[in-house]
């Protein structure tokens, strides 16, 4: 079957298989072909996302487990609809539901998973030698300690240490230690020849006997067998039982030996476990295993290893095989030691599949950044075309005016390229410094053996390495033994230049760095010194990418405010427009290279509602009513602005920040605007700490932070915001209004465009959401199929009534809802045509040629002619919409070229025909909608 629209659910535990089960007529009607699920894998209890798995191989059953997930199966198929489904190949959760981690921090490298996490167990600090740094204790260890926060218990899965929520199990060597506590006490009171004394005796030496056991098989059953008799025996009602939680009463410091230091024997214990327990600010610092992103509860794997990758994918690739899966979503693919090696292994494995990545393509500079060709996929998942759409309904020329009263509004002096390179060094100082020393002793241990780095010392390694990462320009490049793309070497030799410049007195360590990276190796290196010098291009390609999501997209889009739509995932604010010519140069790439790529405008990644950034495109074709209004609501809401520090609060930064959030998400629904104040505190806080300007996730300045929230909440109050209210509402009004029309031609690009078109959950009505988990609300899927109902009803009754009204109502949303439907509809009946057809763009002439924009898609499977509006907002005036009169004498200069002029063409919208000709006036065209897709009549 092939795909032609996609609608992503977001699963959780309140919206699980039954009622995605209960939808499916609906997307049906709506004209979707394939659901497109977030991961579905046994998670973190509660989880409202499903990215923290603990169990590659099992159904969550929170979500209805694998019956109900067979039920929807069977559902969705007798109704045709296909499923791709979001798999999560980098990491696991460090919880105790992960019983891989388990395993291996109970049995360390006895454990059958001792391979499976990407752990440095030969780490050069010597508490880290053979144990896994587990940083998430609350304060320092000894306080935790001292608090008695940290304790050891017993279960049917055996001891444990428990600190609040995480529970890790300590490893069989410690049974021996507890239990033998006391031990002469418990044969004084049962006496030497007590069954239950005996029975504990052999216990503690089936323990330490535990490593005599060769065969893996018989060291398993070992520990079944030692487990399942120490539960049996320590029932608090036999003496043993009554021994061991005496001693663990003793371990736990709640009957100190020693009243000065009664936590010396937990300490002991935990010292010889193969975790070990810290602060978790440790990490940033010392940390000997990969996380994802820097969330240290999320363990990276090792999948490049065969062996992880089987068991990982065990039931990925067998419902894949039998059908359940028609394709395969993969997660952070820049996070894998080796995304090529790993996809074509899954290409292997599952040759039918549809298969895309999560790949943000953003490259600093403003230039586009391309999928590697050779990667065996369909595409990505689409955060380039969300942006090109975006760039292509934005006004170039709004960039110079709003760079300038940006900078005035702010005071901001510094350049984009130097704010970018200092968030990033922020990242590495603050979150990365033991990642960039594990890959300068990666170097150093090479260096050594080469006489051009004999010299080079650590820290200057150290030095240099941070640099480059903090001058990447891509979220990764993709080296390695058998590939070498000469784009990466193009990023690499950027990267290495730009940090020459910044820090000549590194020359030496650049040159090195430079070698190293771009795998020019030395004859005289031996095997094993090359496969080192690969693996550290390797490893540093992993790095590059959290650097670039953490310092980029986490903390310069929070910052650099001067269009918050260009402030977006897998965006750049140096990208603050896309002209015609470079968007047809973007979408015939697609055409040719990624057919099936996924066009999204929306994502559970998004900084902000894809109809929130149509508002923000609006603005950009307004840059002097923008200045006034920005101006007096400054004038205006200065009594309500607070202070923090001894200054006044927020910033001009800030502020600017709370206007254009309140012009792109002040919602249309009344209803919803009850919440909004509560929403917008929520987003704003995250904004603020994201930025690290005047707060942040690990010092939170909470005056600040009360500052910003009560003057956002102000300037909404009807009393207190009353003069700020009268000037933000007329340009609310107007771009709102402007932004809904781009919101359509938004929709039709992403339907119509070479590639599959997505649809996240609930954007079929208007999405003003904020950043996550905002955007994960539940949706209202009765109201959306009523909508639907109502709408096709309607349009045969009385289709031209339907359509102004549409019009003159847009607030309700179901103007987006009819374009959306019609368009995925058209692509089902006509699935050829948008996946092969070629992409024309039309010659427009006229007063208004700017004002529009044109294409047409030509195949064998057919002829689609599509015309929207693009930059109409200023010459449209404060009401007026573009249509009829207002495009005047903007014409198609050549029909001929777009379309067969012998076959009569239909607009699917309005179904007004039109008879060949050689040109195509638009005030014709878009005379009762603003929208046309114009296909043969039939």
């Amino acid at each position: 079957m092939i795909p032609t629209a996609t609608y992503r659910i977001q699963f959780t535990p309140t919206f699980g298989f039954d009622e995605c089960r209960k939808i499916l007529g609906y997307l049906s009607r709506l004209g979707v072909s394939h659901i497109y699920a977030s991961p579905i894998f046994q998670a973190r209890p509660g989880s409202d996302h499903g990215y923290d798995v603990c169990d590659h191989n099992a159904i969550n059953p929170e979500l209805g487990g694998e019956e109900a997930l067979a039920e929807l199966t069977r559902a969705r198929k007798r109704r045709k609809l296909g499923w791709i489904q979001d798999i999560v190949p980098n990491h696991r959760a460090v919880f105790g539901g992960n019983r891989t981690l388990v395993d291996l921090l109970e049995n360390g490298s006895r454990s059958r998973y001792f391979n499976f996490f990407d752990i440095d167990w030969n780490h050069p600090i010597e508490s880290l030698r053979g144990r896994m740094l587990a940083p998430f204790l609350g304060d320092l260890f000894a306080h935790t300690l001292e608090n008695g926060e940290i304790t050891i218990g017993l279960d049917e899965d055996g001891f444990y240490v428990r600190y609040y929520e995480l529970r890790l199990p300590l490893s069989l060597d410690s049974y021996a230690d507890i239990l033998s506590l006391n031990l002469r006490e418990l044969k004084r009171r049962l006496g030497e020849d007590h069954p239950e004394y005996v029975k504990l005796l052999g216990l503690i030496y089936s323990v330490r006997s535990l490593g005599a056991a060769e065969i893996e098989e018989e060291y398993y059953e070992q520990i079944s067998f030692i487990k399942r008799l120490l539960f049996e025996m320590a029932k608090p009602s036999k003496p043993v039982g009554r021994h061991v939680n005496d001693n663990l009463a003793i371990i736990n410091g709640e009957k100190p030996r020693d009243e000065e230091r009664p936590y010396d024997l937990l300490a002991e214990l935990l010292a010889k476990q193969h975790f070990r327990l810290s602060f978790w600010k440790v990490a940033s610092e010392e940390l000997n295993y990969r996380r994802f992103f820097s969330i240290n509860d999320l363990i990276c794997l090792r999948v490049e290893d065969v062996d992880v990758f089987d068991h990982t994918h065990e039931m990925v690739l067998e419902k894949t095989a039998e059908g359940e899966f028609d394709g395969l979503r993969i997660d952070h693919v820049d996070g894998l030691y080796d995304p090529t090696g790993y996809l074509r292994r899954l290409r292997e494995r599952a040759p039918n599949a549809l298969l895309y990545v999560e790949k943000i393509l953003c490259r600093e500079g403003g230039e586009d950044e391309h999928l590697p060709g050779f990667w065996p996929i369909q595409g990505s998942t689409g955060y380039e075309f969300m942006n090109a759409a975006c760039g292509l309904l934005t006004d170039p020329g709004g960039e110079e005016p709003f760079e300038s009263f940006y900078r005035e509004f702010t005071g901001l002096k510094q350049s984009l390229d130097d704010l970018a390179v200092d968030k990033k060094r922020v990242i590495v100082r603050r979150h990365m410094t033991g990642d960039v020393d594990n890959l300068a002793r990666h170097v150093n241990a090479v260096a050594s053996r080469d006489l051009r780095g004999f010299d080079i010392t650590m820290n200057a390694t150290r030095e240099a390495i941070a640099e480059v990462l903090c001058r990447f320009p891509v979220y990764r490049t993709y080296a390695s033994g058998e590939v070498f793309r000469p784009a990466d070497m193009t990023y690499i030799r950027q990267a290495i230049n730009s940090a020459r410049r910044a820090k000549p007195d590194l020359r030496h360590e650049f040159d090195f760095l430079e070698r190293f990276l771009l795998l020019r190796y030395d004859d005289r290196l031996d095997e094993e010194s090359r496969r080192e010098w690969i693996h550290f291009v390797m490893r540093f390609q992993q790095y590059s990418g959290p650097l670039m999501a953490k310092g980029h997209e986490d903390t310069l889009l929070y910052v650099y405010n001067r269009l918050l739509s260009s402030n977006e995932v897998g965006g750049s604010p140096e990208n603050f427009a896309r002209r015609p010519d470079d968007f047809a140069v973007f979408v015939r790439d697609r055409a040719e290279h990624w057919p099936r790529g996924m066009n999204a405008t929306a994502s559970h990644d998004n900084k902000r509602g894809e109809d929130a950034r149509m508002r923000l495109a609006a603005l950009s074709q307004l840059p002097e009513q923008w200045r006034q209004a920005a101006l007096a609501m400054r004038e205006a809401a200065a009594p309500l602005k607070g202070k923090a520090g001894g200054r006044r609060a927020p910033d001009g930064n800030d502020e600017y920040l709370v206007y254009q959030c309140l012009l792109s998400h002040w919602p249309w629904d009344k209803e919803e605007r009850e919440g909004f104040a509560d929403r917008l505190e929520a987003y704003l806080v995250k904004a603020i700490r994201e930025a690290k300007e005047h707060s942040g996730w690990l010092t939170p300045d909470e005056d600040y932070e009360r500052a910003m929230v009560e003057f956002a909440r102000e300037l909404l109050d009807a009393k207190k915001g009353k003069a700020f209210r009268e000037i933000f509402e007329p340009l609310w009004e107007r771009v709102s209004r402007a932004g809904a029309i781009l919101s359509l031609s938004q929709t039709m690009l992403k339907a119509v465009c070479p590639g599959l078109p997505d649809v996240y959950q609930g954007c079929e009505l208007w999405d003003f959401s904020f950043v996550d988990p905002d955007n994960r609300r539940p949706v209202d899927y009765g109201l959306r199929s009523r909508l639907l109902t109502e709408l096709d009803k309607a349009e045969k009754e009385d289709r031209e009534g339907l359509l102004a009204e549409l019009l003159e109502s847009p607030e309700d949303g179901r103007v987006k809802l009819f374009v959306l439907s019609r368009l995925l509809r058209l692509r089902a009946e006509m699935p050829d045509l948008f996946e092969r057809g070629g992409f024309e763009p039309l010659i427009l002439e006229g007063q208004q040629a700017g004002c529009a924009y044109g294409f047409a898609r030509t195949g064998e499977g057919g002829t689609a002619v599509a015309l929207l509006p693009r930059l109409f907002a200023s010459a449209a005036g404060e009401t007026r919409l573009p249509v009829g009169a207002f495009w005047g004498d903007t014409r198609v200069a050549d029909m001929s070229e777009a379309a067969d002029l012998e076959v009569p063409l239909r607009d699917i919208f309005t179904s007004r025909e039109f008879s060949p000709s050689s040109s195509l006036y638009l005030s014709e065209a878009l005379k009762e909608f603003p929208l046309a897709l114009l296909v043969p009549a039939q």
